[in-house]
C-alpha cells in the first residue's frame, strides 16, 4: 500500500500503528514536510500566504527561501507588519494530517516515540498501540514573551504532585510537567516579541535550538525535539526592555525583515480586506476613491511625522480602525437625519482622530502639543499631501497672480463670509452651504478631471480643506464641526497684530 495515494478518509480511518505500518507511511521531520510542501505549491503556482500584500518581492521569498533551507526564522520589524499572521499561515504548508500515539503528552510519532509514556505503551501494545490523527491547524503553539515568562513554562519543571499521586521518585522522569517547547514536538512554535524574554530564559534556547538536549531540575534528557521555531521582534533599539542575546541570534539561521507597505495602493488593499464593516450598510454609503487614499496617507504622514516615534512604528491597524471610523461617522449622520444614503465626508475625518491617537507613540515633543492635536495636525497634512493630485498648488497660483482659479472663493471670505461644515448636517444642508460659496464649483468641475456628478460636493469641500492647509483660509476645530473663514480676519480675531504688522507673503 501507498500511503501518500491515500485520501484524507482513507488516512484517518488507520487507528493502529499495525495499520500504519501496513498502509507504508514513514516518518517525516517538520522542515521537511514544510519543505516539500512549498516546493509542491511553487511548482502549481499557488499563493502560500493568501491576503499578504506588499511582501511578493520582498518578505515572501526570503520566507520561502529560509523554508527550503530548513531554518529556524526571526521576522523582524516595526509593530502591524504581519509577523504574527505570516507564523499563523505558516501551518498550511503542513500535511493535512498525521499519526500521534494516543495519549502522549508529546505528539509522539508512532514510528519515532520520543517520550518514555509513548515507548511504555508501544511496548506493551505493539501493532495494537492506538493512534489519532492530528490536524495541521492544532500543530501550532504561539507564546507572547513577557518578562514574567519562566524557563518552566517553556522547557518544564519536575510536579512534585505527579510525584505523590503515581508514588514515583524524584529520580524517575515521568515526574516531570513538560513546558510549551517539549509540548510543540512536530509542531510550529512561535515566541512573539523575543527580545523582551528575559536574558536567562533566552539562554534556555540554545541546546533546543541546536542540539535538542533539555535539563530540567537535574534530569538530562536527550530529546531530538522537532519543531520548527518562527521568532518576532521589533527592532533592538525600540525599546530599553531588553534585546536577543547573541548566542540565540547566531542559532537563528534566518532574520528576515518586515516592512510598511510601500505605495498607497498597497495600503488600500490591507486595510479594505481587514476593515470589520459587517452589519454596517456600506452598499447605503458612498467612499470616493480619493478617500480611501486619504486614509493612507494618514498612516504614510505619521510615519515622518517629527511628533510620532519613528523606532516605535505606525501599524498598519491605524488605517484599518480609522477607515471603520469614518465609516461609522457616516453611518451615524445617516441615521440622525432619516436618510437612506449619504457620502463620507471630508469632514468625517474628524472622527477618525480616536483611531489615531491609541494607534501613534508620541515622541517628547508630541507629548506637549497632545495626542489630539497631533492626530488633527496628521489630517491635515494627508489633505495637503493629495490636494495637489487634483487641484493646482494656491501657492504657485497666488505668486503667477493669473489664471488663479481661487480668486472668486478666497473673495467670497475675504469679504468677511463664513462657511460651517458640520458633523450631523444632512445631506441637503450639506450641499447648500457648499453652493453657497461662489466660485467653488466652477473650481472643482474645471480641475478635477472625470468628476463625478455625485462627489461634485464631496470636492468642493476638499477644495476648502486644501486652500486652508495651503494658508490661505482658515478652518477652526468647532465642537460640532468646523468653520472656514478668511485668514486675515481670523488672525486679526485671535488678537494676533494689527493689519501693518503683516505682509502679503506671510499669509
Amino acid at each position: 500500500m501507498d500511503y501518500q495515494k491515500l485520501t484524507t478518509k482513507e488516512i484517518t480511518q488507520i487507528k493502529t500503528l499495525g495499520q500504519l505500518k501496513a498502509a507504508g507511511y514513514q516518518p517525516k521531520a517538520i522542515k521537511e514536510e514544510l519543505r516539500d510542501n512549498l516546493i509542491s505549491k511553487i511548482k502549481k503556482k499557488e499563493n502560500v500566504f493568501e491576503g499578504i500584500w506588499g511582501y511578493e518581492d520582498t518578505v515572501i521569498p526570503d520566507i520561502e527561501r529560509a523554508i527550503l533551507s530548513r531554518h529556524n526564522i526571526n521576522l523582524l520589524g516595526l509593530r502591524g507588519q504581519a509577523k504574527t499572521r505570516i507564523a499563523r499561515m505558516m501551518t498550511q504548508l503542513l500535511d493535512e494530517y498525521v499519526p500521534v500515539v494516543y495519549g502522549s503528552e508529546l505528539n509522539d510519532d508512532p514510528l519515532a516515540p520520543l517520550s518514555t509514556y509513548a515507548k511504555d505503551k508501544i511496548d506493551e501494545k505493539g501493532d495494537d498501540t492506538p493512534i489519532i490523527w492530528w490536524h495541521r491547524d492544532e500543530r501550532y503553539t504561539e507564546k507572547l514573551a513577557t518578562p514574567d515568562v519562566s524557563v518552566a513554562d517553556l522547557i518544564g519543571d519536575v510536579d512534585p504532585i505527579k510525584a505523590a499521586t503515581m508514588k514515583l521518585s524524584y529520580n524517575d522522569e515521568r515526574v516531570i510537567h513538560y513546558g510549551l517547547v517539549p509540548r510543540s514536538h512536530r509542531s510550529i512554535f512561535v515566541i512573539n516579541e523575543l527580545p523582551d524574554l528575559q536574558a536567562r530564559i533566552q539562554v534556555a534556547l540554545f541546546n533546543i535550538l541546536q542540539e535538542g538536549d533539555i535539563q530540567i531540575r537535574g534530569f538530562k534528557l536527550r530529546l531530538p525535539l522537532d519543531i520548527q521555531f518562527v521568532f518576532t521582534a521589533n527592532p533592538e533599539d525600540y525599546t530599553n526592555r531588553g534585546s536577543i542575546v547573541t548566542p540565540l541570534k547566531d542559532r537563528i539561521e534566518s532574520q528576515i525583515i518586515t516592512h510598511y507597505p510601500k505605495s498607497i495602493e498597497i495600503g488600500r488593499k490591507i486595510t479594505l480586506q481587514e476593515a470589520n464593516l459587517k452589519g454596517k450598510p456600506v452598499e447605503h454609503i458612498h467612499i470616493p476613491e480619493l478617500m480611501k487614499d486619504l486614509i493612507e496617507q494618514i498612516a504614510i504622514e505619521a510615519r515622518e511625522s517629527e511628533y510620532v516615534d519613528e523606532k516605535s512604528g505606525v501599524s498598519a491597524r491605524l488605517t484599518i480602525s480609522a477607515y471603520e471610523n469614518l465609516i461609522s461617522a457616516a453611518e451615524r449622520r445617516m441615521y440622525l437625519n432619516g436618510e437612506t444614503d449619504t457620502m463620507v465626508r471630508i469632514a468625517d475625518l474628524i472622527g477618525v482622530i480616536p483611531a489615531i491617537t491609541g494607534k501613534v507613540e508620541l515622541v517628547y515633543e508630541g507629548e506637549q502639543e497632545g495626542a489630539g492635536i497631533v492626530a488633527y495636525s496628521l489630517i491635515g497634512k494627508a489633505i495637503r499631501s493629495q490636494f495637489i493630485n487634483y487641484f493646482p498648488s494656491p501657492e504657485q497660483k497666488k505668486k503667477s497672480k493669473e489664471g488663479n482659479p481661487y480668486v472668486v472663493p478666497l473673495a467670497w471670505f475675504g469679504e468677511g463670509n463664513e462657511l460651517d461644515i458640520l458633523a450631523s448636517q444632512s445631506d441637503k444642508e450639506y450641499k447648500s452651504a457648499l453652493q453657497s460659496v461662489p466660485g467653488l464649483e466652477e473650481v472643482v468641475t474645471q480641475m478635477v478631471e472625470n468628476l463625478p456628478e455625485k462627489e461634485k460636493e464631496f470636492f468642493m469641500e476638499f477644495a476648502l480643506h486644501g486652500l486652508a492647509e495651503y494658508s490661505q483660509l482658515s478652518k477652526k476645530l468647532l465642537e460640532t464641526g468646523l468653520k472656514f473663514k478668511d485668514l486675515f480676519s481670523s488672525m486679526f480675531d485671535m488678537g494676533l497684530g494689527s493689519e501693518e504688522d503683516f505682509e502679503e507673503d506671510d499669509l
